[in-house]
């Protein structure tokens, strides 16, 4: 890694300048910054993350719960010219049917819903999601789903942490080497029109 180099100017030299000094510095902080700041950084926001994706599992569990539904026949409406090929594959996976199940409170329900097999047939019977109200609904998500992504959130958040270490070391070295440069041109500008001249500084 480039800032560890800057850990080396510690040494006493008689030609270590400020600036070296000062990027030593900075090297030292991003290189302490990358390892502890980081990876607390993808700790807290992925423990955040899962806290609440598994509130949000909970909540969907207690309100949503499977009923068994029956095939009725399958549903011939046509599908809408302004569906997009994802979505037309998807339909042609989850074929849509109208369907008979049992609400929460023992009411017989009927409805267009999406069936899981590729070739429903009347009788047939397939897993329901309902709510409360016996209306369908999405299957409720998973715990382990929840913990996948909350780890992808917590990679995510260190990951733009280091980036973010590493671009104001970058800036802070470029300002640096900056400041070196402008020493730099006025010393030649001092001594510059005297350089080569015979008896020069005698």
């Amino acid at each position: 890694m480039p800032a560890a180099t800057g850990v080396w100017r510690w040494r006493r030299n008689p030609l270590r300048r400020t600036t070296d000094l000062i990027e030593a510095w900075v090297g030292l902080a991003s290189i302490g910054l990358l390892c502890v700041l980081v990876p607390l950084a993808g700790w807290a926001a992925g423990s955040t993350a899962h806290a609440s994706l598994q509130r949000a599992v909970s909540a969907q569990q207690e309100q949503r719960q499977p009923t068994t539904a029956q095939v009725v026949r399958r549903d011939e409406t046509p599908t809408r010219g302004g569906s997009t090929a994802g979505a037309l594959g998807e339909e042609r996976l989850r074929a849509s049917v109208v369907a008979r199940w049992t609400a929460p409170d023992g009411t017989s329900r009927t409805g267009t819903v999406s069936a899981v097999r590729e070739e429903p047939r009347p009788g047939d019977t397939f897993t329901l999601w309902t709510d409360r109200e016996g209306r369908p609904a999405a299957a409720p998500m998973r715990s382990g789903t929840a913990k996948a992504h909350a780890a992808v959130v917590g990679v995510t958040v260190a990951v733009l942490a280091a980036l973010l270490v590493d671009t104001v070391r970058r800036l802070a070295v470029r300002r640096l080497v900056l400041r070196r440069y402008a020493r730099l041109d006025r010393a030649w500008a001092s001594v510059g029109p005297d350089w080569g001249r015979a008896d020069t500084g005698s």
